[in-house]
């Protein structure tokens, strides 16, 4: 009985070394696919959760309008920026459909515009804008209705509507879609009556 005492104690540590590679074994997997899961963007926290939402778009992203002309290969070129300075995004622009038209606060005058918006994003900030029309319109007319008669006579007024009026639909947008996007305001016609 002496041999079956010493041959226990030999296999006890035979099987926790066992158990202890297998156990390393499956901590060493899950690992790896835990990280090409996060690198995928898979988990929360991802690369992937980076990527939501609308995209910054770089000048050299842009699609560039063609020349006409036909470069060395057979096909027409592309005409890229040049000169120094200017933005580093380039600019999304969208007219708004419709002008607004909105009385001025304590005056008998009233103002009539059309407005254009731009953004350095890709077309999901347009196509939000688009989708909230209804939200975006309303937000524009209250921003409108409380403007003054000296606001939209001097050009530093204005200046001071085309930011409030940014901020307005940007302040729609986020309540909307979680995010505004629009980095200026213009006129594209503007009549005080």
């Amino acid at each position: 009985m002496a041999d079956k005492t010493e041959d226990a104690p030999k296999k006890k540590g035979k099987m926790g070394k066992i158990i202890v590679i297998a156990v390393g074994a499956v901590v060493l997997i899950g690992g790896g696919i835990a990280g090409g899961m996060y690198a995928g963007g898979a988990m929360a926290g991802g690369h992937a959760a980076e990527e939501k939402g609308p995209k910054l778009v770089s000048k050299d992203q842009q699609k560039r309008g063609v020349t006409g002309e036909e470069g060395e290969g057979g096909a027409s070129e592309v005409r890229g920026a040049s000169g120094e300075g200017g933005d580093k995004y380039a600019s999304n622009y969208y007219a708004l459909e419709k002008d607004f038209t909105s009385n001025l606060r304590e005056s008998v005058h009233f103002v009539q515009m059309g407005l254009a918006v731009s953004t350095p994003y890709d077309d999901e900030v347009i196509e939000n804008l688009k989708s909230n029309d209804i939200a975006v319109r309303s937000a524009i007319l209250m921003t409108l209705g409380d403007t003054t008669e000296d606001q939209v006579f001097s050009s530093e007024g204005k200046k001071q509507l085309q930011k409030r009026l940014t901020d307005a639909i940007n302040t729609t947008l986020k309540q909307k879609e979680g995010f505004g996007g629009i980095s200026n305001t213009y006129f594209t016609s503007f009549v005080v009556q």
